[in-house]
C-alpha cells in the first residue's frame, strides 16, 4: 500500500499562510477581554479573509460551502487552528458548530438545512449541543432522562442539562431526548433542533469549572446549565429518524475527537516553544536553564510526545478518510486518552520550567494549564477510552489450549524437536 508523509505543495502553501495569519492576526485577540458581540465584530473582517483564501468551514463538503479537504488535511489545518482559542472560530470550524453543521448535513431535511444549516455555515447562527446532564453519567449517553413526548403534531420535551458548550450565545441547540423509553437502549434517544428563545428553555447560568471558575454571561466558550420545561416543538423539529439520537451522536464524535487531538498538538507545541525559548535565557545556579540536564530531559521527552501523538493522530485520520470512521474506531480512542496527557505533560513542563511567571496570568500557560485538565473529559472520560481499546485489542486474542502460553519454551522445545527430529538424529 501507499505510505506517504509527504504534503502536497499547494496546500503547504495554505498552511503556511494560516501560520503566519493565526499568529499575527488572531493571537491579539487572547489579551482582549471581549464579550460576544465585540469578538464578533472583530472576528468578522478575519473571517471574510479566510474565505477568500477558500479554507473557510474545510470540514464540510464542497456543496455546503466547505473545502472537502478530508480528516487529513483537516487535522494538518487544526493543529495551526488549536494553537489558539480562536482559530477554529475564526476559520468556521469551532465545535460544536462543527459537529452540529455535519449532522445537519447528513440527516437534515431539506428545510432544516435551509433555516438551521446554511446560516450556521455562513457564520451567522452559532449552536450548542445538548446531551450532557448533571444526574447522570455522561460517560453514557443510554442513561439520559430528559424526555421527549409525541403530543398531537408536535413534542413536549422536559429535562435539566449541563456543561452545554457555548449555550449562552447560539442561536439554537440539538437535544438529545429520551423519546421511546422501553426500546433497546441504542435505540431510546432522538435529537431535536429547539431554538434558543424557545418558551420553557431557560439557560440558568454559565458554570464555573478548573478552566474558568468565574465565567462572564455572554462569552464564547461558555459551558452552561439548561433547564427544558415543557419546551414545545412541532414535528419538523426532529433531526433524524425517532431512535436515531444515539446513532446519530457517534456520526459527530469519531472525527470531532481528531479534531480535538490535532488542535492539542497545536497547544502543546505552543507551550513546547515557550518553554524553549524560556531556557535560552533564564539563568538559575551558574548556567542557563537551556544547560541543565533536568530541562534537556523536558525537552527532549516533550518533542518525542508531540511527534508521536501526530502522527498517530494523523493516521487516525487517514484511516477515516480510507475505511470510514467505524474502521477507525480503535486509533480515534487511543489518541483520545493519549493525546490528553500529552497535551496536560507538555504544558506542565513548560510552566514549570517558567516558575512563577508561568503561574502567573502573564502567559498564557496558566489558562492553558487549566484548560488541559478538561481535556481528559471531553467527548468521554479517558478510562472509558482506554477500556474501550484495551477491550478492542482484547477480541484479537484466545485462551490457550491448556491454559499453556503460546511462548511457553519447553512446549515449543517439544515441538521443534519432533518436527527436525531427522536433522537433530544427525547430530554426534
Amino acid at each position: 500500500m501507499a505510505w506517504d508523509f509527504s504534503t502536497e505543495p499547494e496546500f503547504q502553501k495554505k498552511l503556511d499562510w494560516m501560520k503566519d495569519f493565526v499568529r499575527t492576526e488572531v493571537f491579539p485577540l487572547e489579551t482582549l477581554d471581549l464579550d460576544w458581540d465585540r469578538l464578533r465584530r472583530a472576528i468578522a473582517p478575519l473571517q471574510e479573509e479566510v474565505k477568500a483564501n477558500d479554507l473557510w468551514a474545510a470540514h464540510l463538503d464542497p456543496e455546503l460551502g466547505g473545502q472537502g479537504y478530508g480528516q487529513v488535511k483537516l487535522g494538518l489545518m487544526q493543529e495551526i487552528l488549536g494553537s489558539t482559542p480562536y482559530g477554529p472560530l475564526v476559520f468556521g470550524c469551532q465545535a460544536p458548530d462543527s459537529g452540529n453543521c455535519e449532522i445537519l448535513a447528513a440527516v437534515g431535511t431539506d428545510e432544516q438545512k435551509k433555516r438551521w444549516l446554511e446560516p450556521l455555515l455562513a457564520g451567522e447562527y452559532y449552536s450548542s449541543f445538548a446531551l450532557t446532564e448533571p444526574d447522570n453519567a455522561g460517560a453514557d449517553p443510554t442513561n439520559l432522562t430528559t424526555t421527549a413526548v409525541h403530543d398531537g403534531d408536535g413534542w413536549v420535551l422536559n429535562g435539566h442539562k449541563w456543561f452545554i458548550s457555548n449555550a449562552a450565545t447560539a442561536d439554537f441547540m440539538i437535544v438529545v431526548a429520551v423519546t421511546d423509553p422501553d426500546a433497546e437502549r441504542h435505540r431510546r434517544t432522538s435529537q431535536f433542533i429547539i431554538p434558543i428563545d424557545a418558551p420553557g428553555l431557560d439557560v440558568v447560568r454559565d458554570i464555573g469549572s478548573v478552566e474558568n471558575p468565574r465565567p462572564r454571561p455572554y462569552t464564547y466558550g461558555s459551558h452552561c446549565e439548561v433547564v427544558l420545561h415543557d419546551v414545545r416543538v412541532d414535528d419538523s423539529a426532529l433531526l433524524g429518524n425517532r431512535g436515531d439520537g444515539f446513532l446519530i451522536a457517534q456520526k459527530r464524535l469519531g472525527p470531532g475527537r481528531i479534531h480535538h487531538c490535532m488542535r492539542w498538538i497545536g497547544q502543546a507545541s505552543r507551550a513546547f516553544d515557550m518553554m524553549c525559548e524560556r531556557a535560552t535565557y533564564r539563568y538559575a545556579h551558574g548556567s542557563v536553564l537551556a544547560d541543565k540536564q533536568t530541562v534537556r530531559n523536558f525537552i527532549a521527552d516533550s518533542a518525542a510526545e508531540i511527534q508521536a501523538l501526530r502522527l498517530m493522530t494523523l493516521h487516525a485520520a487517514w484511516r477515516i478518510d480510507e475505511e470510514g470512521t467505524a474502521a477507525a474506531r480503535k486509533d480515534i480512542a487511543l489518541i483520545k486518552f493519549f493525546g490528553a496527557k500529552i497535551l496536560h505533560d507538555v504544558i506542565d513542563r513548560a510552566l514549570q520550567v517558567h516558575g512563577s511567571l508561568g503561574y502567573s496570568a502573564d502567559l498564557p500557560l496558566e489558562s492553558m494549564y487549566r484548560a488541559a485538565r478538561a481535556a481528559r473529559l471531553y467527548d468521554g472520560p479517558d478510562e472509558v477510552h482506554r477500556d474501550s481499546v484495551a477491550r478492542q485489542y482484547l477480541k484479537g486474542y484466545t485462551r490457550p489450549a491448556d491454559d499453556r502460553p503460546t511462548e511457553h519454551i519447553p512446549t515449543r522445545r517439544e515441538a521443534a524437536r519432533h518436527r527436525f527430529a531427522e536433522l537433530l538424529a544427525e547430530q554426534p
